[in-house]
């Protein structure tokens, strides 16, 4: 009988300020969103209407969304994004303009977060996530607003969002294969990292980038001649994953093929590895088949599974309807005039377990007191002119995502600001109790926020973990059915491979957010560590029957 683990994980103080090195594409949310704000922004300040800017401003902040995505899936992506900002847009404006009741807003407006949660979650959008669907809809439930006011404020909502799209998008026009490059390039120096130390970490990490390169590269539409040499890249980083051995490329080596690929100039042309033609087959294969309506319908299913009775994603999902809930009827009990701060403050805790959501918690914290600091410090500057409100706002927009990816409390530290500074758009408030109502709504926000993720259990972590790990060993069982056949066709032993390494990023994954969660079943960790090892021992046999390497005589496992 396996020890039992603690239920309750010691909850991490030091290092949760840390700032990292900055993402190496942030410049790139950061103007995408300037430009996408900007151009209303003055448009609208040349009518003199600026009172109209929260609207424009839901639209412009959906260029945040999809800079990771080729532009093949980007294009798709963002509009997704821009449709579902307006559907929760629609709803706060329309309840807004029918009732003033504060209890109805605040349920409506926690009922919209954790729909958000959802989705954002279900889908994988990655970053900002749902937190600026939830500020923007927060906003509008407590905007004066009526009804007939309605489709004017949509049609401006729509047309910053188109605009916003032909942002995000535009680039595809000069550099097509930009976020493919640097997919391949994220994966050549994590293949690097793990070469020059190989460990479970190191491994899950090299593993993770590679396939996130193939899914770059497969979401990318048709093949180029740029795109083929990025896979032949990433077959060379996939390699090197599999053995230690000699026979693939060093770490130095990745390294500089990782810079080449980054750069602007052409692609780095190794020589090609073993395999890579069969390999390659497979990848054209899978790309067809991503291109046929069965592929369509299997990501439906995907979705529907993802939302369905069971999924590890509707805890996390109620939390938030409970925690924002909460939150708002707090504030609004101690007599705050803007409640809808402390639900987006409560939808901004909320992580994948307790242990990341109390890291937020305290980030959040940090980041928004030291804002409203710096709002009282800029205020006097924004109200000289409308024009220097419009700058301001803009600035913080780019502080924002500029400093963000250093640490969430960095980037709290400017979206505090401008937060505040979009409600001058619509009147001049009192400065100071402005930033006594957000002080305040941020410490109700995160405490209640909190406590609810205590109270409101998330079992299904452990579930998640359950199912990847029978998943990993199925995967793992049909590699091992088609290395053991002689006459297996190569797109079989492919697809078996991929879904092999699919399935290990995925248990491993689901390990990481389960070993920070509260009141669940002990983990299985004996077992999590057995499925890693025989699986990566199986990748990389498959690896050797595709010719791919060459593994040692006897004790070839990683």
């Amino acid at each position: 009988m396996r020890p039992r683990k603690p239920s309750v994980h010691a909850l991490p103080v030091t290092g949760v300020l840390r700032l990292n090195s900055p993402a190496e594409i942030w410049y790139k949310p950061a103007l995408s969103v300037v430009v996408a704000s900007a151009v209303p922004n003055l448009l609208l300040y040349s009518f003199d209407r600026l009172d109209l800017v929260m609207y424009t401003m839901a639209g412009s902040l959906c260029a945040l969304y999809g800079h990771n995505l080729p532009y093949a899936r980007r294009v798709h992506t963002v509009l997704r994004v821009i449709l579902g900002m307006a559907a929760g847009l629609a709803v706060a404006l329309v309840v807004g303009s029918l009732t003033d009741s504060t209890a109805v807003l605040i349920a409506v407006g926690a009922l919209l977060a954790a729909v958000q949660k959802t989705f954002c979650d279900a889908t994988r959008i990655g970053p900002p996530g749902n937190v600026i669907f939830a500020f923007v809809t927060s906003a509008a439930l407590f905007a004066p607003q009526e009804l007939g006011q309605v489709p004017g404020h949509m049609g401006l909502m729509l047309a910053a969002g188109a605009f916003s799209w032909l942002v995000t998008v535009g680039p595809a026009l000069w550099r097509r294969e930009g976020p493919e490059r640097l997919a391949t390039a994220r994966a050549l120096d994590a293949a690097a990292a793990y070469a020059a130390d190989p460990g479970p970490r190191t491994r899950h990490a090299a593993a993770a980038a590679v396939q996130g390169a193939w899914q770059s590269l497969l979401a990318a539409g048709r093949p180029t001649a740029v795109r083929q040499e990025l896979e032949r890249l990433v077959v060379h980083a996939e390699r090197a994953l599999m053995t230690t051995a000699a026979d693939g490329a060093g770490p130095e080596e990745l390294r500089r093929w990782a810079a080449g690929t980054r750069a602007h100039g052409p692609v780095p042309c190794p020589p090609p590895a073993p395999g890579t033609v069969e390999q390659l087959f497979g990848i054209e294969a899978e790309r067809a088949g991503q291109r046929m309506r069965r592929g369509r319908r299997e990501a439906r299913r995907r979705l529907l599974r993802a939302l369905g009775p069971g999924s590890p994603v509707l805890p996390v999902a109620f939390r938030t309807l409970v925690g924002c809930a909460l939150a708002g009827y707090v504030s609004s009990a101690l007599g705050v005039g803007h409640p809808y701060w402390a639900i987006v403050t409560a939808a901004s805790v909320y992580q994948p377990n307790l242990v990341l959501s109390w890291s937020r918690a305290l980030q959040r914290t940090v980041g928004n007191l030291l804002g409203v600091l710096v709002f009282a410090a800029v205020i006097p500057l924004a109200r000289l002119d409308p024009l220097a409100l419009v700058l301001c706002v803009l600035f913080f927009n780019f502080a924002a995502e500029a400093l963000i990816t250093r640490n969430y409390w960095l980037g709290s530290v400017a979206v505090t600001p401008m937060a505040l500074l979009i409600l001058e758009f619509g009147g001049f408030q009192p400065a100071g109790e402005l930033v006594a109502d957000r002080a305040l709504d941020t410490l109700v926000g995160v405490a209640v926020g909190f406590l609810a993720a205590i109270a409101v259990t998330n079992r299904r972590a452990s579930g998640r973990v359950e199912r990847a790990l029978a998943a990993a060993v199925d995967a793992r069982h049909r590699a091992e059915l088609a290395i053991a056949d002689p006459a297996v066709d190569t797109l079989v032993l492919e697809t078996a491979r991929r879904r092999l390494t699919a399935s290990l990023v995925e248990l491993r994954d689901a390990g990481d957010v389960a070993s920070g969660e509260w009141w669940q079943r002990a983990l299985p960790e004996e077992e999590l560590l057995a499925a890693e090892q025989a699986g990566h021992r199986t990748l990389a046999a498959t690896a050797q029957r595709q010719g791919l390497i060459t593994l040692p005589p006897a004790n070839g496992a990683v």
